[in-house]
């Protein structure tokens, strides 16, 4: 399987740009760049699939470029509902450190990073209307899909000539770095086709691209940001434990394509899951590997298998192999109760609002409904103290089957 099938057969390729593209990634060693906008300080999953895109295509002896927009991210590419909310130059560049070291880290430091501010803060205004705006007719412009869908509600006209900014970023690469290729999310497609017509009426020369389909979860939402499902690429932000807990529980109908698209497993491994999923779903083996090939590559091994142990642990109760960092991940969307002092467990539980009475505090005592730190609870003279809590800090305690809280000693 040459590569562009092997990209196609892990439905990596939507749109495309120049004749003999195929050729190109088959035979030749080319220069070719990704870019995104320092929006935040971490890069999520949905920028993930772009990148291992970009690291499968250094594997097959291409050059990649990442273009982090110190330029772009000032202005925001246009959205189609509305415009974007304009950043500091100060958090911005405190962005642009944070998301370069993050794709230094993934390409394991084998990856040329650039910043499109180094050559657009060189222009006058006068002089990128001349050099730029002179051959993108407004017409075309206005033709883009972005651009017509957002005609109707307004658009200012720094979002209109975003275009031309990342239309020139791919001219300028070209001429300075013979990067011939640009690859991006589908979503960049206008973009993408206005810096080939840059080079062509610039250079005379042919450029290339393909976009990626937009990876979206089973509601049909793409990962990131501005959908409130973001997954960062910062353990710091979204936990390993986290993590594994979304990819190990990805809609069975998605996960073969996850795999396909995140992972470098080979087209007989990822089949092979494919069988195993559909025979036992059950055992949630391609959900696994998933999760394993993704922590791995982005966190490490050590983090992976920390996930695994905390999911382990939660699952059969054994709370007690948690160590405090191991708690504060696996119950981080909780909010801490605290307490001062040793208190009687119906106390406590009404006290914190686990149980509204002391009647239904009894009830659950009693039924065996309630575990502090994975141990069942039935007296109801039991105190808690810190002899019991985990590191002498935190208590877990469970309420039924699922309904966790967390107490801690200040």
């Amino acid at each position: 399987m040459t590569l562009f099938e092997e990209l196609k057969w892990r439905g990596l390729i939507k749109d495309t740009a120049g004749i003999d593209l195929e050729k190109k990634l088959n035979n030749e060693k080319i220069t070719f760049y990704w870019g995104t906008d320092p929006t935040a300080d971490s890069l999520h999953l949905g920028h993930y699939s772009s990148l291992v895109t970009a690291k499968r295509l250094a594997m097959a002896g291409h050059h990649p470029i990442l273009l982090v927009g110190g330029a772009t991210g000032l202005i925001g590419d246009p959205r189609p509902t509305s415009e974007r909310e304009i950043i500091s130059k100060e958090v911005l560049e405190n962005n642009l450190v944070c998301i370069k070291k993050q794709v230094e880290d993934v390409f394991k430091g084998n990856v040329e990073v650039v910043n499109n501010n180094d050559w657009m803060r060189q222009f006058t205004f006068t002089d990128f209307l001349r050099e730029v705006g002179k051959y993108i007719n407004i017409n075309y412009m206005l033709d883009k899909d972005i651009i017509r869908r957002r005609l109707e509600t307004g658009i200012t006209f720094a979002e209109f000539a975003y275009t031309l900014i990342q239309g020139y970023d791919f001219l300028h690469l070209f001429t300075e770095k013979n990067c011939i290729m640009q690859v991006e999310g589908s979503d960049q497609w206008g973009n993408i086709t206005t810096g080939i017509d840059l080079i062509r009426k610039k250079t005379g020369k042919e450029a290339y691209a393909f976009t990626m389909p937009l990876v979206v979860d089973k509601y049909g939402k793409k990962f990131g940001k501005s959908e409130g499902n973001a997954l960062w690429l910062d353990e710091d932000k979204t936990s390993s434990y986290e993590l594994y807990q979304y990819l190990i529980n990805v809609d069975d109908e998605n996960v073969i394509d996850y795999l396909k698209i995140f992972t470098f497993l080979t087209k007989e491994e990822i089949e092979e899951y494919e069988r195993k999923n559909r025979n036992h779903p059950e055992l949630r083996e391609a959900h696994k590997a998933l999760a394993r090939e993704i922590i791995t590559d982005l966190h490490g091994e050590k983090s992976y298998n920390t996930a695994v142990e905390i999911s382990e642990a939660l699952f059969n109760g054994d709370i007690k192999k948690l160590n405090s960092k191991e708690i504060e991940m696996a119950f981080k969307g909780l909010t801490p109760k605290t307490i001062n002092d040793d208190i009687n467990i119906i106390d406590l539980l009404v006290e914190k609002e686990i149980c509204s009475s002391k009647r239904e505090a009894r009830e659950f005592v009693t039924n065996g409904s309630i575990t502090i730190n994975g141990d069942k609870i039935t007296d109801t003279e039991f105190n808690v103290t810190k002899s019991v809590a985990i590191e002498q800090k935190y208590v877990v305690i469970r309420r039924g089957k699922k309904k966790y809280y967390i107490v801690v000693y200040s």
